[in-house]
């Protein structure tokens, strides 16, 4: 095989000789998941080490690959995926490309880690730091004598359910059965059957591998980096450093430490920020269902019905692909129905958008980065998860912190204007605020000088630097 060409620099004209304050700086190198609730926190946990004085190299996927010129103070280095067409859509299919192209890169990363590490020098490297979903990367990095380190973008009760998926299963949990969604999984509070993450029958096999691969990814590595912070997961940090042999860094809210970092894949409309400059406090429900989720178009147009019904200011991100299998239109006469109260964007610059005080609501689908992004602002929510973790974080959200609730069932343009009510001008909504409220304040101790993500991320670098 013809070895494949030394990769190009993006910031440094010599990566093995970057120096800072007058010594070698050591490299961290970074492997994302390709999709944009994985890169987010990875490009987040590449700034707070950055600022740390490590240097970063990012090898990355063809699919949803990384801007360059974004992020001028990295090196990034391309991988080869052997994926072509269009992205998937249904959840189904995400999970068989997350499998297929973490194998699919395997061999091209092998070539073009040993590039790096020739030209770094091994001793130069700190780790590799690999999505959870990234094995075969990780046992690449392993051979190689490179260390690694797991991050795990969701939540601290994500991850043990990972954990725990092969006692599910064995205590017949799994697969779901339609009699038993609303049974309490007594080993896992306070999840009920219908909060694990399930993707079907037909998908039960392939879900069990990607969970499973995960969680070996993990134990193989030299700890685990979670996206979680003290004031939200405190029991869940405890258990799972119970039951882990390698350390566990909670460093998060990641978005709290690292400034805006240019890793949307869409494009952000930030008219909408003047926009809600000209709204009264709090009064606005901003709309998002991330962006991956779809849904059908008959929700879209219950969905639009429900938020015109109900009379409240609203920002709502309808982004490209939203409605599965057509394009989308908003209901004829919506336009007309919420002039002057409302507007309606492809794409957000979301924590500006959570943080700006006109905005009193948020209608999420709980993806673990817009929880965390709305608990930091003290936005109480609405729930409509779609997959994966998203149900087991609107628990969380609804009976746990008790800041929003879920908005269940099918969706109906009267059952959707009663919950928005409920939420932006109800007793119950402003009760969920003022908790909303604390749960923010709790956030900023643990981000804060001293703080337990401050501690962690300490204990984070003084790690890798030993390895």
């Amino acid at each position: 095989m013809t070895p494949p060409p030394a990769p190009t620099m993006a910031a440094e004209s010599n990566g093995a000789a970057a120096v800072h304050g007058g010594h070698r700086r050591r490299h961290v190198l970074l492997f994302p998941l390709p999709f944009q609730g994985h890169i987010n926190p990875m490009f987040r946990l590449a700034g707070v080490l950055h600022s740390r004085g490590f240097a970063i190299t990012v090898f990355h996927t063809h699919f949803n690959a990384p801007d360059p010129a974004r992020h001028p103070d990295y090196r990034f280095v391309p991988v080869p995926d052997g994926m072509s067409g269009p992205a998937p859509v249904a959840i189904e299919d995400v999970v068989v490309q997350i499998s297929t192209l973490s194998v699919a890169c395997e061999a091209p990363f092998r070539d073009r880690l040993a590039a790096v590490l020739e030209e770094y020098s091994r001793d130069a490297v700190a780790c590799l730091v690999a999505d959870t979903h990234l094995l075969p990367i990780v046992e690449v990095a392993t051979r190689l004598s490179v260390p690694t380190l797991a991050l795990r973008t969701g939540s601290a009760a994500s991850f043990a359910c990972f954990v725990a998926h092969p006692m599910l299963c064995e205590k017949g949990y799994l697969p779901v059965q339609e009699s038993q969604r609303d049974t309490p999984v007594s080993e896992l509070p306070p999840y009920r059957v219908r909060d694990l993450m399930y993707i079907g029958k037909d998908g039960q096999g392939v879900l069990c591998e990607l969970l499973a691969r995960a969680v070996a990814a993990v134990k193989s590595s030299s700890g685990l980096i979670l996206n979680t912070f003290d004031a939200l997961e405190r029991q869940e940090l405890m258990d799972i450093r119970r039951n882990l042999a390698v350390p566990v860094f909670d460093i998060g809210p990641l978005h709290k430490f690292s400034p805006a970092a240019e890793s949307s894949l869409l494009r952000q409309d930030r008219s909408c920020l003047e926009w809600l400059d000209t709204q009264p406090p709090e009064s606005v429900l901003y709309v998002s269902f991330g962006s991956l989720a779809c849904m059908s178009l008959r929700d879209l147009v219950e969905t639009a019905w429900g938020i015109a019904g109900s009379g409240v200011p609203f920002l709502w991100v309808v982004r490209p692909g939203l409605v599965r299998g057509c394009a989308h239109q908003l209901p004829e006469g919506f336009e007309v129905a919420t002039r002057g109260r409302g507007m309606v964007v492809a794409w957000a610059p979301q924590e500006e958008v959570l943080r700006h005080r006109a905005v009193g609501g948020f209608w999420t689908h709980n993806g673990w980065n817009s929880t965390t992004e709305s608990v930091c602002e003290g936005v109480p929510m609405l729930c409509r998860p779609y997959f994966g973790d998203q149900m087991g974080n609107a628990r969380y959200v609804e009976h746990v912190w008790r800041v929003g609730f879920e908005v269940g069932g099918e969706l109906e343009r009267g059952s959707v204007e009663a919950a928005i009510r409920r939420l932006m001008a109800d007793r119950g909504g402003a009760e969920m605020r003022a908790r909303a409220g604390e749960l923010k304040k709790a956030t900023a101790e643990c981000t804060g000088k001293g703080g337990s993500s401050c501690q962690a991320i300490d204990k984070l670098v003084m790690h890798m630097m030993s390895l």
